[in-house]
This record gives C-alpha cells, structure tokens and sequence, in this order.
C-alpha cells in the first residue's frame, strides 16, 4: 500500500524504486537520483518515523519527485504496489541485526525471501528494465584461506561462515544466499539483475544515526573490539562512487552480472597509523593482540567495472575518512576526542579461523 506523499510533476526519467531508502546507502542513492532527474518511490518500514523519513522528504526535487511507500522485507508481497509500472527497482534493503538471538529467521530468511519476492515483483510488473542489487564484499571473501585479490568469479564459504560464526556471519550468509537466489531467478525468467560489491563503504551520510558500516569503520576511533577482526585486510569504497555506480550501472547498456566496487585497501596496521597521524585527538590502538603485524594487503578488483568507462573519484583512505568523521561528528555520534590521545594497545578479539574481514554496506 503506498503511503500518500507523492509528488506533484513526472520527470521524463523513472519511476524507479530503492528499497531500504532510509539506510546508509539508500538515502545517498535517493539523492543521487533526484539530481539526475529520476522520480523515486522510496520505500521504509515505516513512513511515520520522522526521523528516518525527514532525510528523504527535505532533499532537493524531493517535493516534486519523490514518493514514500511502507514495505518490508519480512512482509510477503509489500513490495508489489511500489514496483507496479517501475522502469527499475535499486534494491538496497536488508536486515542488519548482528545481536539477533535467531539469525536463520530473522535476518537470513527475510534477506532471501524478501529478494525473491521483489524478483517475483518486478517480473509480474512488465515494466522494469533492470534491477540492481546492492550485495556485499561479504559475498565473495569470506573464506578460511584468504587471496591476494578477489574479483565476480570469487564467493564466500557459508558453510564457513556458519561452523565459526564470527562477527557478522549472519550478514555475509544473509547477503550470499540472497544474490545466488537471485541471479538463479533472473537466469530462470530472463530478469535483467545486476548486482554491485562494495566493499567497507565510507563517507558522509545523511541518517540520523550511525550506519552499520560506520560502526565497522570507526572501531578504531571508538574502541569496539569486536569488529577489529573485520578491518584486519581490508578494502574500501567512498559512499558518494558507490551509488555513482550503481546509478552508471543502470543506465549502461552493455552492463551484466556482478561488479566489484572497491577504490582503496589497507591492514588494520596502515589504518591506525593513517588515524594515528591524522586524528592525533584519538585513542587509536597501536598493537593489536592476535593479529600478525606483517599482513598483506587483500585486494578487490573493480577491473570490470572500471573497464566499463566508469571512474572513481575517491581512492584515499584519507578522504573516505575525513568525510565520515565530520558526519559523525556533526551529528554527535563520535566525541571530538578520547582520552590519552596517542592510543596504545588493544586486543584484537577472537576473529576464529581465516578472520572475517569483509564489508558491510547497508
């Protein structure tokens, strides 16, 4: 059922669809497609939640061009009506709870079945042209015996991720089933699907609170242990280049399959130092208990991406993170500093076998 806050003129571009619109990235990808002079149905849980929604509402070309719609991915069919006469659906959406006390059923089995329900959606409407999945690094190098470079060809070792359940392994298991589900569906019934990897995205947002990347990201400036093991190798994708892509890559004709979409990498070693020297005002760990000191960096190849014509305009460490910390910061989610400045040691926690070092982007 839509909920009725349509805008007034049609723009020659659209509509299109992102689910989960008031996330991390699917607020940032409204954006972008308002500016590109798209008409977006944004969808949410719940459009009476001001301040998930206000974000959305209060951007330019909003009045005109954007409309909410109440869906959830655990609600059989609630995509239906925001899909009906779509050109194309951005499905962003996906459950994040890493402290769930049941993960099969409350973010595994909704993360798979709420994306064959949208495939169902967008096959039954006839109008869509093409629908771009936001998966995950945590889709392809989630493994016991980690590479030097992964590229579309690579995917994660549920059965892995399952047996040592490190943190997040609900999220990688989720976001893996979803897309082979997915890509399975579009093979079956001729479904244009393409699906986009970022890996741990980075930089300015426009939610009220701290996105679950940003968690991951900003462990080392607040001290959350528990997601050390994630950023022990690690790769990076600026917010504003990841939805560029997946804006470049609705719209490019010979665009098909699986695309990674990383701009930098690092060790958890290279981070704490590059935060060391450019926050001197943060606690930031310099050892890091059970973790080697001498890791190799992994590297995610956007070769096919790239090879397309499409280009990054962030690849720095440096200025994914400048971004991110003056959001948090702006929005009171980080302190301006931690105490002792120049930090000193930390454990690592307990990452189990092969770590768990893989993006997550929602």
């Amino acid at each position: 059922m839509a909920e009725a806050i349509e805008g007034g003129a049609s723009a020659t571009k659209g509509p299109v669809v992102v689910t989960g619109a008031s996330g991390f990235v699917g607020s940032w990808l409204v954006m972008k497609l308002l500016h590109a002079g798209y008409t977006v149905r944004a969808t949410v849980r719940d459009p009476a939640n001001v301040e998930k929604t206000k974000p959305l509402l209060d951007l330019p070309g909003a009045t005109e061009r954007l409309s909410l719609w109440k869906a959830d991915l655990a609600v059989e069919g609630s995509f239906d009506d925001a899909i009906r006469g779509c050109t194309g659906v951005f499905h962003v959406a996906t459950p994040m709870d890493f402290e769930s006390k049941d993960p099969e059923n409350e973010v595994i089995k909704p993360t798979v079945e709420g994306m064959i329900s949208i495939m169902q959606a967008c096959k039954e409407a006839g109008t869509v042209r093409r629908i771009v999945f936001t998966s995950s690094a945590g889709t392809v190098n989630v493994e016991e015996r980690r590479k030097p470079v992964y590229d579309e060809d690579s995917w994660t070792d549920v059965d892995f991720c399952r047996r040592v359940k490190m943190t997040g392994w609900m999220y990688f298991v989720s976001k893996t089933l979803a897309e082979k589900a997915a890509m399975a569906y579009a093979a079956e019934h001729g479904v244009d699907l393409i699906t986009v990897i970022p890996t741990l995205v980075v930089g300015p947002f426009l939610s009220a609170g701290m996105p679950p990347s940003l968690v991951t990201a900003m462990a080392l400036v607040t001290g959350n242990e528990a997601h050390y093991s994630i950023l022990k190798q690690v790769q990076f994708i600026h917010l504003d280049d990841l939805c560029d892509a997946h804006l470049f890559l609705f719209e490019h004709p010979a665009a098909a399959g699986r695309y990674v979409c990383s701009a930098a990498d690092a060790t958890i070693h290279g981070l704490a130092a590059m935060l060391r020297e450019r926050y001197p005002e943060y606690n930031i760990p310099r050892r890091f208990p059970g973790i080697d000191d001498d890791l190799q960096l992994v590297r995610f190849s956007s070769k096919k991406l790239l090879d397309h014509g499409f280009t990054f305009r962030y690849t720095t460490m440096e200025n994914m993170y400048d971004a991110a910390i003056r959001t948090c910061r702006e929005k009171g989610l980080i302190p301006l500093a931690t105490a002792g400045g120049e930090g000193g040691s930390a454990s690592a926690g307990a990452p189990g076998p092969g770590g768990t070092d893989a993006a997550i982007s929602a």
